[in-house]
């Protein structure tokens, strides 16, 4: 067994960039498209505030402990060489999300990554959240030890559908922007009590938040696909679009959830969905749905692509 070994905890700040980036090059070098940390953290540390907060873990030789609380605050404290790095973010007045967390190879197992979720924790609980989240993915199986060994418990799995844009995608049956109508449907499928309520967050990019009334009411495009009157009408599915933006030069749509009730409103929901990212230009569609055997071979059913494996949300408790 390896002993802990000893860290300070501090913010980052953009000098620790080029250390990150050796860092985010040895975690999947076998993953074709690499890591993606080395090109989003010069915009962590400039975003870092009230809301955020980017923390590094600092090798320090000599030290009594693994961190101290002084740490947290002062970005000017000295240290030694960075060894891991994180980010935590705050979603909403209850709900903080963690991500991007990094260990260096040589320092795994070794305490580190406990020191920067602790970090995580503490300064979560300062503002009030009463629970933390991450994702791991699923191939990710020394991540998911981690975030197990850490406190965070199972919470959920989703898979992503990629349907194709198509400016010319109809839907069979009436699909209408109705955010209470897709509300209403939303509480009560089976795809939010497999989700825990949880859909894409509408600002933080790659994270998972609980899904509001209010969200669908300020979302740009929502869908409801409305049953045939002559089988008794009603709402028969739901999705709604969280984002869209370019990078690297190419357009992504994103739909923070698709609930449905069967493989005809799928098929429905995924037309709309296909004409609204085509106006939007969109070169990749991502909409994010439960993992479960009926969901993800419905999508199959439907023709769409879906992606190969699922990602898992863990979740710790903050109160107390």
């Amino acid at each position: 067994m390896t002993d802990d070994v000893p860290v300070r905890i501090r913010r980052a700040r953009r000098d620790d960039h080029e250390a990150v980036a050796a860092i985010s090059e040895r975690t999947w070098p076998e993953r074709e498209g690499g890591d993606y940390l080395a090109d989003v953290f010069p915009e962590w540390v400039a975003g870092d505030g009230p809301d955020q907060r980017t923390f590094v873990a600092c090798e320090a030789p000599g030290a009594s402990g693994s961190r101290t609380k002084s740490d947290e605050a002062d970005e000017d404290v000295t240290t030694g060489d960075v060894v891991g790095v994180v980010q935590a973010v705050r979603l909403s007045p209850y709900e903080a999300w963690y991500q991007g967390m990094r260990v260096h190879p040589e320092y795994r197992g070794r305490g580190v990554s406990a020191a920067l979720n602790q970090a995580c924790l503490d300064w979560s609980r300062g503002w009030g959240a009463t629970v933390g989240r991450l994702m791991v993915f699923s191939w990710n199986v020394q991540g998911l030890g981690a975030a197990r060994a850490n406190g965070f418990e199972p919470g959920t799995a989703f898979r992503w559908m990629h349907p194709g844009p198509d400016p010319d995608a109809v839907p069979e049956n009436r699909v209408v922007e109705d955010p209470d109508a897709a509300y209403a449907y939303w509480t009560d499928s089976d795809a939010r009590e497999h989700l825990g309520g949880l859909a894409l967050d509408f600002a933080e990019t790659w994270a998972c938040s609980e899904l509001t009334r209010e969200d669908l009411a300020r979302a740009d495009r929502v869908f409801a696909v409305q049953g045939d009157p002559a089988d008794g009408g009603g709402t028969r599915g739901a999705t709604v679009r969280v984002r869209d933006y370019e990078r690297d030069g190419q357009r992504r749509v994103e739909y923070g959830m698709a609930a449905w009730e069967d493989v005809d409103a799928l098929r429905d929901l995924l037309a709309a969905v296909a004409r609204d990212a085509a106006d939007l230009g969109a070169d990749d569609v991502l909409v994010l749905i439960p993992e479960t055997a009926r969901h993800v071979s419905d999508a199959a059913y439907a023709g769409t692509d879906v992606a190969g494996e699922p990602d898992f949300v863990l979740a710790a408790d903050l109160n107390g």
